[in-house]
Order: C-alpha cells, then sequence, then structure tokens
C-alpha cells in the first residue's frame, strides 16, 4: 500500500508541475505585454508595473522567469491580484471555505441516497425499476443551471422556505446542494443498480441466502461491497463535474466561493487569480485521485497484493 501510494506522489508531482508549466505558457502566450495581461484592466502607476517586472523577472531571458515563476509557486505565492488589491492566495482562500462546504454535503447526499435507491430497487418488479430509472434519466437530462433556477423560483421566491442568496448557516445550503447533488446522485444510482442487479445473480449471493440471511443483509454485506470499487472510480470522475456545477451554482444563488471568484476574474481579466484556480484545480485533482486510491487498497485487499 506504502508503495502505491507513494507511487501515486510521484506521478502527481509530474502532474502539478505540468499544470505550473501550462499556466507559464499561457501567461506568455496571451496576446499583448506580459504585465498589462498581469494587471487585466486595473490602473496601476510607472512604480507598481517596475515591480511587477521585477517580481516576475520580465526584464530576464525565459527560462529565468520560469525558474523564478516556479520557485514562487513552491513558496505558495501565486502573485497578485491587481483588481483585488490582495494576493492570489489571500483570494482563493477567503473563498475556498463555502466551495468545499457545498461540494463536501453535494458529495455526501449524492451517495447516501443513490446508494440508498440501487438498494432498495435493484432487482424489484419491473415498474419500480422502470420508475426509478425514468426519474434518473430525467434527472441527469436537466442541466444543473436549470435546476438551480427552478429550485429558487420554487422554494425561495414563491413559498419563501429558504433564503434565495448567501452562503451563511444551514438554510442557505439546502437548495444548492439539491442542484449539484442530483445529477451525481443520477449517474451513480444507475451504475451502482446495474452493479448491484448482476452481483445478486451470482452463486454466492445463493449460498448467502440458503444459510438464511435475509434479504436486505445479502444485499449490504455482500453484494454492496462489490461495487464498491466502481463506485469509488465514479466518483472521483464526478468530482470535476461537482467543481463546474457548483460555478454555476454560486453564481446563481449570489453564494461566495471558487466559482463566483473565477468568473469575476475571468470577466475582469484577472488573469493571476484564473492561474491560481487552474493549480488549485490540478491539486484537487492529485488529492483526489490520491484518496481513491487508498480507498481501492481498502475496500478490495486483493489489490494490495497487485502492489
Amino acid at each position: 500500500m506504502i508503495r502505491r501510494i507513494l507511487t501515486r506522489l510521484g506521478t502527481s508531482v509530474l502532474v502539478l508541475w505540468g499544470a505550473v508549466t501550462v499556466s507559464f505558457t499561457a501567461l506568455h502566450l496571451t496576446p499583448g505585454n506580459v504585465v498589462d495581461v498581469l494587471i487585466g484592466s486595473s490602473i496601476v502607476t510607472p512604480e507598481v508595473r517596475a515591480q511587477i517586472i521585477a517580481d516576475y523577472g520580465l526584464d530576464e531571458p525565459l527560462f529565468v522567469q520560469y525558474a523564478t515563476y516556479l520557485g514562487r509557486v513552491l513558496r505558495g505565492d501565486l502573485g497578485q491580484s491587481y483588481q483585488l488589491h490582495e494576493p492570489v492566495a489571500s483570494a482563493i482562500g477567503a473563498q475556498l471555505g463555502p466551495s468545499l462546504q457545498l461540494a463536501g454535503a453535494s458529495l455526501l447526499v449524492a451517495v447516501v441516497v443513490s446508494t440508498t435507491l440501487a438498494i432498495l430497487t435493484a432487482r424489484r418488479r419491473p415498474w419500480i425499476r422502470g420508475l426509478s430509472s425514468n426519474l434518473e434519466l430525467i434527472g441527469v437530462s436537466i442541466p444543473t443551471f436549470w435546476t438551480a433556477i427552478l429550485l429558487l423560483t420554487i422554494f425561495s421566491f414563491q413559498l419563501g422556505w429558504f433564503p434565495a442568496v448567501g452562503a451563511d448557516g444551514f438554510a442557505t445550503l439546502v437548495l444548492p446542494v439539491i442542484a449539484v447533488a442530483l445529477p451525481i446522485t443520477t449517474m451513480l444510482t444507475q451504475m451502482m443498480r446495474e452493479g448491484l442487479e448482476l452481483t445478486l445473480e451470482q452463486p454466492f449471493v445463493l449460498t448467502a441466502r440458503t444459510r438464511g440471511m435475509s434479504d436486505l443483509g445479502v444485499r449490504l454485506r455482500h453484494a454492496l461491497r462489490h461495487v464498491l470499487v466502481p463506485t469509488v472510480t465514479l466518483i472521483g470522475w464526478l468530482v470535476g463535474l461537482t467543481v463546474g456545477a457548483m460555478v454555476a451554482v454560486e453564481q446563481i444563488f449570489s453564494r461566495q466561493g471558487i466559482g463566483q471568484l473565477t468568473l469575476t476574474a475571468v470577466g475582469g481579466k484577472d488573469l493571476p487569480v484564473v492561474m491560481g484556480v487552474v493549480l488549485l484545480t490540478a491539486v484537487l485533482y492529485v488529492v483526489v485521485n490520491i484518496i481513491v486510491d487508498v480507498l481501492y487498497l481498502l475496500i478490495d485487499p486483493r489489490l494490495r497484493g497487485a502492489t
């Protein structure tokens, strides 16, 4: 297990290095003077422009600039947002909490609901399975932003059950979580139900039933475990979908978060912030993949002998 984790960490270093290199390349390939690209639509004094040139080593050869940029990133210095008038790391850090709260709650709700639905509907009467499949198809077909608008219109504007904006308290989290979790839940439910139905046809399930184990016990203790590995794989992939959905949801519900910050940065051509978000996304990808690898080994001990 340790060897596999170390291997993954080594690969992750390469992924992060690639993300830093892509960010640096994008900075220098963007049309216009690099200083103008960094300050976006902000107006700065000649002294500030000189300081930017010195900080980024823009008067040095390109290789030296790359080494300077790489060293800054390794120190956690993602540059300065000249529109927000604060370091990029501070701007992202201030918005990271609400986004992690929304993403974590959405994934938790999706996993719990999809697992429950899959267990209850696998190999049941055709009309139950058909109803569930049709609802899942509808859920995965509706764009996240449209779901968010419907929820906001019905439960905030018409019924007044939940706040329309903000990120303070449990009530402000309910509708955004539903909007983000809905497509994830539908995809997970479909995959888990199909896996459970295949597993419930295996001989060991019949053996468990002949020993007097209840149907629910068979599903929970035996069948469910066999679909956990592909489920974890899909959840790891769906993290990217969650991040994308959060951008729209945070904008619609006027929530603080990385999505709101990214849209503001893109609209204001605040490239240092955009580059910082790109690097944060790369770190998130690396962390999720390491967690998925560890979960593989915990779920299926047979994989430990293959490492």
